[in-house]
């Protein structure tokens, strides 16, 4: 697959803001548990990757939150890699990167860029088909250096049921755009790790009816 992740209107609700950064109300929400889950289930030290990092008020709060984590903000979209820029100009924070644009569904780029002991993936497998949701738990795992984590979180049915009326709906939303998209089962997230060589270390329930799966890679 060397096609472009091609995300939904429902993908990410953004305002711009002053200086050319990008707002999005859901990552100023989650960033503090966010934060606290990388904390607690990520290394304290090393080389920290976030994949599709969006308007980048994530990747200031983790880098903030992280000192000794060096990372590494990357995103597809040319608008949203410029967010991220002005976002990080106005933190000032040495220990984060300039954005790179790395498609995360694309083969090859864990040859390109890696090998990293930390990955994140915030809010976005129920915004793409499930072959781009497989093609990049695969190509993280090549991309996870030994003993590596990769967080991934967001919005997932449990055991195949949508477990509130607000997921239901949104996920309903979703169908309706793309018939491809929608939320991921959690079995079968899971049977993707394990497929790609990854140990699930944990599987954590977090605000708002999210979860986030903690793997780890061999090593």
């Amino acid at each position: 697959m060397t096609r472009r992740l091609d995300l939904p209107d429902t993908a990410s609700v953004a305002t711009p803001g002053d200086g050319g950064r990008l707002c999005a109300p859901s990552a100023e929400r989650n960033a503090g548990p966010i934060c606290d889950l990388v904390s607690a289930h990520g290394p304290a030290e090393g080389r920290a990757l976030e994949l599709a990092s969006g308007t980048g008020q994530h990747a200031v709060a983790l880098a903030r939150h992280l000192p000794g984590l060096d990372w590494q903000p990357s995103e597809p979209d040319a608008e949203r890699r410029a967010s991220i820029r002005a976002w990080a100009a106005e933190a000032d924070l040495p220990n984060l990167r300039e954005p790179m644009e790395i498609d995360a569904a694309r083969p090859g780029w864990a040859t390109e860029y890696g090998p990293f002991d930390l990955i994140l993936l915030v809010n976005l497998f129920h915004l793409i088909p499930e072959e781009d949701a497989r093609a990049i738990v695969a190509e993280t795992a090549r991309a996870l250096a030994p003993g590596g984590a990769f967080i991934l979180y967001g919005p997932f049915m449990r055991g195949g049921e949508l477990t509130s009326e607000g997921d239901a709906r949104f996920h309903a939303s979703l169908t309706a755009q793309d018939p491809s998209i929608g939320y991921k089962d959690d079995f079968d997230v899971t049977d993707w790790l394990h497929e790609a060589g990854l140990s699930l270390g944990a599987l954590v329930e977090m605000p708002a009816n999210n979860l986030a799966f903690v793997a780890r890679a061999p090593g």
